[in-house]
């Protein structure tokens, strides 16, 4: 590849790179974002010494090009995330939505809990998601006390009820972060001292989740667009992945395949919706 001169995009070649992207996992690049598009197109198309974009696209599409492929959508995620993001909705999930899930449970007695953090990243919103169940749970079992007895030492989600969280992300390297756990003080910024005291260890000058929060979260890798999607979910969240999709893809119906007698879909801070069966 001449490295002297960037090979130019021609709108051609944006088109079959546009629809290949959409395609293989659902992101959608409109005018506004083409900018950022490029950007990564030219990274990739450095890193494998081409000197065209058609070159490469001949690549994506070949059965040799599947791990560029790969390498391609990961770099293609902003993976932006923090602790407790947009805290009046995690507020409103734990005062309300939580408090419906765990009524209606119990009435039927199911103490099942499962949920689905859909672009987890580096871990952030699943791990708070865990927090505020586990802290929501604690004090909903005062007022609502179980005939029988927790065992010692008391495990952070007191039987009967059983919680899962799946956390799924497009990229290998964000999923091995938040299995790893470990943030600075920087990303730590939102979490409170007392959260900090029960779900994390400081390990130097960072900090790491604790094996008892880790081990209530399930992290994979899922493709929204190609994969199947995770079944009964009592809620989804889907704050960090909306952004990629086009509207007539990425409405929040695309998750009610997975189905459960009650569900809330939470996108965005100013978006909710529920459906119920």
């Amino acid at each position: 590849m001449n490295t002297s001169e960037a090979p130019l995009l021609t709108d051609s070649e944006l088109k079959l790179l546009q629809a290949l992207i959409y395609q293989e996992c659902g992101m959608h690049f409109d005018e506004r974002r083409t900018h950022f598009l490029h950007d990564r197109l030219q990274r990739r198309l450095k890193e494998c010494q081409l000197d065209s974009f058609y070159g490469y696209y001949r690549l994506l599409i070949s059965p040799q090009g599947k791990a560029e492929l790969a390498k391609l959508l990961e770099n293609l995620t902003v993976n932006e995330t923090s602790f407790f993001r947009n805290k009046a909705q995690l507020e409103l999930f734990q005062r309300d939505v939580l408090e419906d899930i765990l009524d209606r449970k119990r009435a039927r007695k199911d103490y099942s809990l499962r949920f689905w953090s859909a672009g987890c990243s580096t871990g952030q919103e699943p791990y708070s998601m865990a927090m505020l169940i586990a802290d929501a749970l604690s004090y909903y079992q005062l007022r609502n006390p179980m005939p029988q007895e927790s065992p010692l030492p008391k495990p952070l989600i007191a039987p009967p009820w059983r919680l899962e969280i799946l956390a799924s992300d497009i990229s290998y390297s964000v999923l091995r972060t938040a299995q790893e756990g470990f943030y600075n003080e920087h990303q730590m910024s939102a979490v409170d001292y007392g959260c900090r005291l029960r779900y994390f260890d400081k390990v130097g000058d960072r900090y790491v989740t604790k094996k008892m929060l880790k081990d209530l979260i399930h992290f994979d890798f899922h493709n929204l667009k190609t994969e199947y999607l995770p079944q009964r979910n009592d809620v989804i969240f889907c704050r960090n992945v909306m952004m990629y999709f086009d509207c007539l893809w990425a409405t929040p119906k695309v998750f009610w395949a997975s189905p459960t007698s009650f569900r809330w879909c939470i996108t965005t801070p100013v978006r909710r919706t529920s459906e119920s069966r």
